[in-house]
């Protein structure tokens, strides 16, 4: 027969299909494998409405067939099959499609539903192919017919002799070049995990002949290559069965075999959702953090499948940043896909899915946190940091989700607490939720600004991630109760009326912490008698919403400006040194000598370097002689 020209747009309409739609080559096998199972589902649809026609699942199944010397690749199906009025308008005309057109027709019913919907998955092929063959013959008749295309130009339809009704189509696969190497679609490895990937979950079997090795037969240790017939698609997916069917040994393997991560995951969430969208997931808690997650590199999202075909290995969309670390896969009917079938049309069914995947993830967690509290905290010492981000994100829009997930150690429990737990203990008069933050547990646990706090008998949270007050600052308070770092200037905390400096003591000391501020000028704001030191002689704190450990984070970024707290250098009044303070008055080189030195002191305290470490040995030199 005559050469045909395609009744689609022209030739640039599908070089831009083959060369802009899809961005990877290897997809073009999804789409031949989800045309062929249309085809068996059609036959399935017309058992339901006609009783003559009995529908056995063992009867139909889709072959790979891979001829490395001939350089041809066959994908052959036993379904409905295609007489020359459907091959004329099914494949003459581009993004027409058949499967779209019997799906309006036919509403799925009894769990099955038509994959195909746009019609040019089929051109996919000639990104492979040179020569795209297709032989079909429709069920109910005698005759089948041969579709021909090398691509752009046109295509050939002529009868042809085939034994049984469906469709082989024979891709005569593209020659190597110096840029690309087209062998591996020819390669028994490779075609099979192309199946794996994108159609393990086709409901029925996808054969190849596989080539293994067997013990030749009257021998101990002679092998022989022998090629067998294999399935290599799973075909039901876990999501689908019945939770009640499955034990904590399937859901491991499966994130096994998905290769979710090398380590077992401390918790599982099966959801089966039938409402405003229908959608099956299996969702994963990590138990270890992946060695790239804290880094550019690490790309977040759960697998998306349509019907059972994968459609993105990665859909960013369905997790907010702050759950990033949650592994699984979503396979829903209701997703509205692009013309690739690649990526999604951002629309309701997706925002849906999102919202509810956010609200199963949270209440796992706080399941989790209640009811096993050691795997929570294995996860927490993972994947809190994380959760602290969120927080601190979007100028805190997430906090009433995450802070009841939110742990910190405890200066009395010795171990993570929660916020709520911390807030359940607060003595009546308490008015603060007091925290400390700094390098480790070690180092705050000997800070002399926390002696107040603690000899009051209150709890103090340890901070020791560098976001944690970033984030504490977006939540605020929490059931009401304010956070208060113990370096604040004022700590809501009355001195006892015996230890309240008398007015006279207050005028005695003005001139001398005026004297002593003059001789730091430009590095505290002022200097004062400190009303939370007990043993201690020095501390510093801080003035306004920027502390000492905020300073030293934003100053070890990159670009960062110079920042500065405010702050105030505080002199326990009824230690010894002071005495030795006051004494030096008189003497202006002796008072800037003591002045320098609590000063540089106060700054080792908390972790800050002394700007001249130089002077400050010759000012320790000074005092030993």
């Amino acid at each position: 027969m005559a050469k045909k020209e395609f009744k689609a747009e022209s030739k640039r309409l599908l070089e831009m299909m083959i060369n802009s739609i899809y961005t990877q080559r290897e997809i073009f096998l999804r789409e031949l494998i989800s045309n062929a199972s249309d085809a068996i589902d059609k036959i399935y649809y017309k058992a339901l409405a006609d009783d003559s026609l009995v529908f056995n699942k063992e009867d139909y199944f889709i072959k790979i067939t891979a001829d490395k010397d001939a350089r041809t690749l066959t994908i052959s199906d036993t379904g409905i099959g295609m007489t020359q009025e459907e091959l004329e308008n099914n494949l003459g005309i581009i993004a027409n499609s058949g499967s779209f057109a019997f799906k309006k027709d036919n509403e799925a019913k009894d769990g099955h539903n038509i994959i195909g919907q746009f019609g040019v998955g089929f051109y996919s092929a000639f990104m492979v192919a040179d020569d795209v063959t297709v032989i079909s013959k429709a069920l109910g008749s005698d005759q089948a017919f041969k579709w021909e295309s090398q691509g752009a130009d046109g295509y050939t339809i002529d009868p042809w002799e085939k034994d049984s009704v469906g469709t082989d189509i024979i891709l005569k696969i593209k020659a190597n070049t110096e840029e690309d190497s087209y062998d591996e679609f020819l390669e028994e490895y490779r075609l099979k995990s192309i199946v794996k990937k994108y159609s393990d979950f086709i409901r029925f079997p996808i054969k190849m002949d596989v080539t293994s090795s067997k013990l030749k037969e009257g021998t101990e240790s002679e092998y022989e290559s022998v090629v067998e017939e294999q399935t290599v698609n799973s075909m039901v997916p876990i999501w689908r069965k019945n939770k009640n069917e499955l034990t904590s040994e399937d859901y491991d393997n499966f994130y096994a075999e998905k290769r979710y991560g090398f380590d077992k995951p401390l918790k599982h969430i099966h959801i089966s959702a039938d409402g405003a969208v229908v959608y099956n997931a299996i969702l994963f808690i990590p138990e270890n953090t992946p060695f790239d997650y804290y880094t550019k590199e690490y790309e977040k999202g759960l697998e998306l499948y349509s019907n059972g075909v994968l459609i993105m290995n990665k859909c960013g969309d369905l997790l907010p940043d702050y759950f990033s670390f949650v592994k699984g896969m979503v396979d829903s009917e209701d997703l509205s896909l692009n013309i690739s079938r690649e990526l999604l049309q951002h629309d309701r069914q997706l925002t849906l899915i999102a919202k509810n995947i956010k609200s199963k993830i949270k209440s796992q967690l706080l399941s989790l946190l209640k009811d096993e509290r050691d795997k929570y905290e294995k996860f927490y010492n993972a994947f809190g940091r994380q959760l602290k981000f969120g927080v601190y994100n979007d100028y805190g829009m997430e906090k009433d989700t995450l802070q009841d997930l939110l742990m910190f150690y405890s200066s009395k429990e010795k171990k993570l607490v929660t916020l709520a737990e911390y807030v359940e203990r607060m003595p009546e008069g308490q008015k603060y939720i007091y925290y400390a933050a700094g390098e480790s547990v070690e180092r705050l646990e000997k800070l002399p600004q926390t002696e107040l706090v603690a000899d009051k008998g209150y709890e103090i949270l340890y901070f020791t991630d560098d976001i944690d007050e970033f984030a504490i600052k977006m939540i605020m308070s929490y059931k009401e109760k304010e956070f208060k770092n113990v370096s604040s200037g004022d700590l809501g905390i009355e001195a006892d009326e015996s230890e309240k400096p008398s007015e006279a003591e207050e005028n005695e000391n003005k001139g001398l912490f005026e004297a002593m501020q003059g001789i730091l000028s430009g590095k505290v704001k002022t200097v004062k008698a400190s009303k939370r030191l007990k043993s201690h002689p020095v501390c510093l704190s801080t003035e306004g919403e920027l502390t000492i450990e905020m300073e030293k984070i934003l100053k070890a970024m990159p670009n960062s400006q110079d920042v500065q707290a405010d702050k105030v250098l505080e002199i326990n009044v009824n230690h010894d040194v002071f005495k030795s303070l006051k004494a030096a008055s008189g003497d202006q080189e002796k008072l800037a000598l003591y002045t320098n030195l609590l000063y540089n002191q106060a700054l080792l305290i908390e972790g800050l370097q002394v700007s001249d470490p130089v002077q400050f040995t010759n000012d320790i030199c000074k005092i030993m002689v």
